[in-house]
């Protein structure tokens, strides 16, 4: 089960957070620890420069007890060794053996800082200088400093979670306030029904991904609205086609069944109903052409058609028709298809235009012109009937586009970038 985004968000603020205080505690932890061995190691060469100074001045015994104001015995601790590590004076916490061993001395010919063990005691910090004859040796003892870090540490163990705590609480409720458009947007996305199709989402005035959000889904509402648009009309007109054969077939067949009908009388009867039997087979062919184009699988089988037999087939329609063709043109199409888009082109042109109407076809930079012309009162701009409708979905799969202009009447375009058959000129 997935965590809801606010809490998603708080947790990776909190971990964010925990990685950026246990980062910064230990940074804090390692300076402070290392200014306060700085501090020791400042206070040891002012010492040792003390001790330095006393031995020039051949008065070794300035580091005794009876000198306490210049080593404090409790704390710091001082020798004055021989070259051969021997102890030539002391303080009273150093005066049993070398706080150094004869043999590490040696090694040393610069001053040296170390650190070193106490039994019973602290570690101590150490500084060994090697003067004429020997070595100062001074120190102190390292508990101060131990005791500094461990309630930097505790502190820092005790504050941390409730740091942490605090920033987590905070980015919470940060992280509300941030997604309160969202959830504003949420509930009214939510009440948005087919009864407001027109409501839309609160765009939150900030100019930020939230408002670029809302602005995408609005954007996205509005091209929803006009695609059940475009569905209303399109079943209308389907349900408009679908009566108007089904109202005249009954008719037929109810006027042939009211009374005894002479032979002449019943054919033409069955004539008429034979038509609109072929208009509901063509409508039906129609709507299967609609459906696979919208599922993306509509076949097509191109073959080199002759374009003239096209347009005279669909100019059989009506006596006035003009067809302005070359009777060699070809071109690499799906004839059936194509057949059924300009058929209905003239339907369309015979039903809302005004004759005359002329089909004309032929070739321009490598496409194919096949364009349906009336002087009706042109096309509107909303005008995209189940007729249109099956034009565009078979010249969309033609891989070409379906042009509705206005030119002294409507004339509508079909513009094919097909190859052309290489064997026509």
């Amino acid at each position: 089960m997935r965590l809801p985004l606010r809490l998603r968000v708080t947790l990776a603020f909190a971990a964010c957070m925990a990685i950026l205080l246990s980062a910064l505690g230990a940074f804090v932890y390692v300076r402070v620890a290392s200014d306060l061995t700085n501090a020791i190691d400042l206070d040891l060469r002012s010492r040792a420069q003390v001790l330095i100074g006393a031995v020039h001045a051949r008065d070794p015994s300035l580091v005794r007890e009876s000198h306490g104001s210049l080593i404090d015995p409790d704390e710091a601790f001082a020798q004055v060794l021989a070259s051969d590590g021997a102890i030539v004076d002391a303080s009273r916490g150093a005066s049993g053996a070398p706080l150094i061993p004869s043999a590490r001395l040696r090694s040393v010919t610069a001053p040296t800082f170390v650190t070193v063990p106490v039994p019973h005691d602290d570690p101590a910090r150490l500084l060994a200088v090697p003067i004429a004859n020997g070595y100062v040796v001074v120190g102190a003892t390292l508990g101060d400093r131990a005791e500094s870090l461990s309630r930097l540490l505790q502190a820092f163990v005790i504050g941390g979670p409730i740091a942490l705590l605090l920033a987590s609480l905070a980015g919470w409720f940060a992280a509300g306030i941030a997604l309160r458009p969202v959830e504003r947007m949420r509930r009214e996305a939510e009440a948005i029904s087919l009864a407001e199709p027109s409501r839309r989402l609160p765009v939150p005035e900030t100019d930020d991904e939230l408002a670029r959000l809302g602005v995408t889904l609005n954007s996205m509402l509005d091209r929803l609205h006009h695609s059940l648009q475009r569905e209303q009309r399109f079943l209308d007109e389907a349900s408009h086609e679908l009566r108007t054969p089904l109202s005249v077939l009954r008719m037929e067949l109810d006027l042939a069944l009211s009374r005894a009908r002479t032979p002449e009388e019943l054919q033409a009867a069955l004539r008429s109903a034979s038509r609109e039997t072929d208009r509901l087979v063509r409508l039906a062919e129609d709507l299967l052409v609609l459906s696979r184009e919208r599922e993306g699988s509509l076949p097509l089988h191109r073959r080199e058609t002759n374009v003239r037999e096209i347009l005279e087939h669909a100019a059989s329609a009506s006596p006035t028709i003009e067809v302005r063709c070359d009777h060699d043109l070809v071109a690499l199409v799906d004839p059936d298809r194509i057949r059924q888009a300009v058929d209905d082109l003239v339907d369309n042109a015979l039903l809302h235009g005004a004759e005359p109407v002329s089909l004309s076809a032929g070739r321009s930079n490598g496409s194919l012109l096949l364009e349906v012309r009336d002087r009706g009162p042109g096309y509107q701009r909303t005008a995209d009937g189940l007729g249109l409708t099956i034009v565009r979905a078979i010249t969309r799969a033609h891989g070409g586009e379906l042009e509705l202009t206005n030119d002294e009447g409507a004339v509508a375009t079909l513009r094919l970038p097909l190859p052309l058959s290489s064997g026509v000129p």
